[in-house]
């Protein structure tokens, strides 16, 4: 099988709201995607003004997620992938690392923003031993996400849930946590959960621009402790080096030595 429809949601008539910066668009502008609007613009623009890093920090989010992937496939031999809240297209997307590797690779991938609705296409360029699709839902309703996604994916088999920078959206901890382990609960023993999000208790500034940010009206974003992170972990077997700052989990080490940022995030078995 190769490419699967979009599986429409309750949201996908939702218009798009241009006049309302929201935080998948400034992150595609941070890395520097092309699918954003002036208002996205301004808003990443005033972001890096009070905190330049923050661009640093996408990037850095999407080398770990690429780094991820790349050890679930090659050395944990999965080849089923869920991506919930995986944001607008940009280079290396889960399917083109999983798939260079292991072309049979199946990803199903799952947002509800409309913009991203609207390129969902992108992401749906499979190669022809394996498979995508991307399901139009909210993480907040896990139930409709496993349900869907199980026209793609066989979820009796070893599948890795990822949830990159989705889980600060939730703005209730014990929430999110019961979130990962609603998902988590419905996929096998072999199965490995890839979480990473903005954290706290690492740079003062970019708290700062956070909780401005958070107040200017855009789609709130919260950061959570290094501890709370590591909560979602709570049962699975974490691989090693732990819950840690993106850029220091197993960075390539043909590199310089990379400085930590305010980004934890790590990858964990279940057993």
């Amino acid at each position: 099988m190769t490419d699967h429809a979009t599986t429409p949601g309750p949201e996908t008539h939702q218009k798009i709201d241009t006049s309302v910066p929201h935080s998948a668009r400034i992150w595609n502008y941070w890395l520097g995607g092309k699918d954003n609007y002036p208002v996205d613009q301004e808003a990443g623009d005033a972001y890096t003004a009070v905190f330049p890093g923050i661009v640093t920090i996408a990037r850095s989010s999407r080398a770990f997620l690429r780094r991820n992937i790349t050890y679930l496939v090659a050395e944990a031999g999965i080849r089923q992938f869920l991506d919930v809240g995986t944001g607008l297209p940009t280079a290396d997307n889960t399917h083109e690392v999983a798939q260079r590797i292991a072309p049979e690779s199946r990803i199903v991938y799952v947002d509800n923003d409309p913009l991203v609705v609207a390129h969902a296409r992108d992401l749906l360029h499979s190669t022809p031993e394996g498979a995508t699709a991307f399901v139009d839902a909210d993480v907040l309703d896990p139930e409709r996400i496993l349900a869907a996604a199980a026209e793609t994916l066989d979820l009796t088999r070893p599948t890795a849930l990822v949830l990159s920078n989705i889980l600060g959206h939730v703005g209730d901890h014990d929430q999110a946590r019961s979130i990962v382990t609603r998902l988590m609960d419905a996929l096998p023993s072999g199965s490995h959960l890839s979480i990473n999000d903005g954290s706290r208790g690492i740079d003062p500034v970019f708290e700062q621009a956070q909780d401005a940010y958070n107040e200017s009206g855009a789609v709130p974003y919260n950061l959570r402790t290094v501890d709370e992170i590591t909560a979602y972990f709570d049962g699975l077997d974490l691989i090693e080096p732990g819950v840690v700052s993106v850029p220091l989990w197993r960075p390539d080490p043909t590199s310089a030595t990379p400085e930590p940022v305010g980004e934890h995030g790590g990858l964990a078995r279940k057993p």
